[in-house]
């Protein structure tokens, strides 16, 4: 039986999930048009749900979340990749909040396999249907990087979270969990300055990689007994400054948040072609 199986294929790395994204918005009456009116996710009705909780607002995508504070928006410099249940119904609904986000960046076309959409701020994301691995979520991010960042970048992910990473054309691809990646692709010319915005990861072994960064000083923040930040990602094999940045918000599964279970609403539910027993989403 030796060889039948690709035992590797089912390895999982330290990293156990993306939990967030973090980008700062100006107005949140528009982030929730877009993002619960338009792309059909959950405002979580437990936690950050008024208009005076910390100036936050969290939206539910599946077992995800775009947390999106009130301030100068910010640009995550490429593009989120997400899962819905339909896309035609997605497609009908930015048709109608459309005219109501019609003085902003938002807009929005239509290809073979997937929706690729504008947010009001000008962020990229890009829809596609459910599939045997996700039916509704955030299931990658595309990141563009300087050139000749990449062999770095997934060194860094490799020896500081032994997580698996693919590298190769100038692409390092981290996978976390089971079913989400996170890519850094290598851009020609300016990739567009650092504003601030963060994701949140879980990770298994929590002291470990806050070891290797606490030795070279690059944690940013001792948030609390379960979670820490950095925001440099440096080659390992040398000592030349920062690739990239983008803060990671890193969690223990300790942390009070691991496996909470969000909300998520069936978006398929309208007044006109509603179905009594139907308003929760049932992957």
């Amino acid at each position: 039986m030796k060889g039948k199986f690709d035992r590797s294929a089912e390895d999982v790395g330290n990293i156990l999930a993306l939990e967030h994204l973090n980008l700062t918005v100006p107005d949140q009456a528009v982030a929730s048009m877009f993002y619960v009116s338009g792309l059909g996710f959950t405002r979580d009705p437990y936690v950050d749900f008024g208009v005076f909780n910390f100036n936050n607002m969290w939206v539910n995508v599946g077992d995800q979340q775009f947390h999106l504070p009130q301030g100068k928006a910010q640009h995550f410099r490429g593009t989120i990749g997400l899962i819905v249940p339909d896309l035609n119904q997605l497609r009908w609904r930015l048709d109608q909040v459309g005219r109501s986000l019609k003085d902003t960046e938002f807009g929005f076309e239509i290809y073979d396999d997937h929706v690729a959409v504008t947010c009001p701020w000008g962020n990229r994301l890009r829809c596609h249907a459910a599939n045997d691995k996700m039916s509704l979520g955030i299931a990658y991010l595309d990141m563009d990087v300087p050139g000749g960042t990449s062999a770095g970048i997934a060194q860094f992910y490799r020896e500081v979270f032994a997580t698996p990473v693919v590298q190769a054309n100038g692409i390092a691809e981290v996978h976390m969990g089971t079913n989400q990646i996170v890519r850094f692709v290598e851009k020609d010319g300016d990739t567009g300055a650092y504003d601030g915005h963060h994701i949140a990861i879980y990770v298994a072994n929590f002291s470990a990689a806050h070891d290797w960064l606490e030795q070279r000083a690059l944690i940013t923040e001792e948030s609390d007994q379960h979670q820490y930040r950095f925001q440099a990602l440096v080659d390992p094999k040398r000592s030349n400054g920062a690739l990239v940045e983008l803060e990671h918000e890193v969690r223990s599964l300790k942390h009070p948040m691991w496996g909470r279970r969000l909300t998520n609403r069936n978006s398929g539910q309208t007044f006109v072609s509603f179905h009594r027993g139907r308003e929760a989403f049932v992957p």
